[in-house]
């Protein structure tokens, strides 16, 4: 017997939110884990990786039924303020799926990666999963980094919705075509403004990711650095917040 899904946002929404991550921090397993091929590459890889990381993710879950594809909760947040969503209640039923998917594309790198975690730097080990700053605990701003997540998540936001405004796609763009600015949009935040968080983003990004490093059962592993985790989750939503209202003060949306 074959269990039929039915396509909509939700199945959408776990699917592409899941290859987000799969690919996104599969990339980062690929540079910092022992003995794997790419141990040791550079920034580029990085913001390449996650660039499109997200535009595979967007392509899935577009195929999967969810013709937002936000597969990032302060997006669907965003979005709902700006009335796309019908109903809180049905934006919430989305980004619960986001969170699901990111969980589970944090389970599937661990499982791709089993050989490797095993004598592989703790830290590291962590890094595949969420973001940290490349400071000690002891040195590092909580405060800057939540303003630098705050920003970066602005200008995602902003210029996500600057591309599918009517001043630059008109009556719209060609099917599949809008996702490759925003593979565009990704690398230039990781680029630009990457470099002192690790740009997150995203909480299903980096906060679901985040507990199934703390669950999984990982050789030699660290804590999964809650202290910081907040971040990750409220700098993007002020954020996306402030994007939303920046736009309707403009007449983007």
């Amino acid at each position: 017997m074959i269990i039929m899904f039915t396509p909509g946002p939700i199945l959408g929404e776990f699917f592409g939110t899941l290859v987000l991550v799969v690919f996104g921090d599969g990339n980062v397993a690929n540079l910092v884990l022992k003995d794997s091929k790419a141990n040791g590459s550079n920034w580029v890889h990085i913001c390449w990786g996650w660039a499109w990381a997200v535009g595979l993710g967007v392509f899935a879950a577009n195929a999967l039924g969810s013709t937002q594809a936000d597969l990032n909760p302060v997006v669907t947040v965003a979005k709902t303020l700006a009335g796309t969503y019908g109903s809180w209640g049905e934006a919430f039923g989305v980004i619960v799926a986001q969170m699901i998917g990111g969980f589970c594309g944090g389970v599937v790198v661990w499982l791709a990666y089993l050989s490797h975690w095993k004598g592989s730097d703790p830290s590291a080990q962590l890094g595949v999963f969420c973001t940290a700053p490349n400071k000690s605990e002891a040195e590092r701003s909580l405060p800057c980094c939540f303003l630098t997540e705050a920003i970066a998540t602005f200008f995602l936001v902003t210029l996500i919705m600057c591309v599918f405004s009517k001043g630059v796609a008109g009556a719209g763009f060609t099917p599949g075509l809008g996702t490759f600015f925003v593979v565009g949009i990704i690398y230039g935040l990781g680029a630009a403004l990457g470099g002192p968080t690790g740009y997150a983003l995203n909480p299903a990004r980096d906060l679901s990711p985040r507990i199934a490093h703390f669950v999984l059962p990982i050789p030699g592993k660290r804590d999964s650095d809650w202290a910081y985790s907040w971040v990750p989750v409220l700098g993007p939503l002020v954020g996306a917040v402030c994007a939303y209202f920046f736009c309707h003060a403009v007449g983007i949306m």
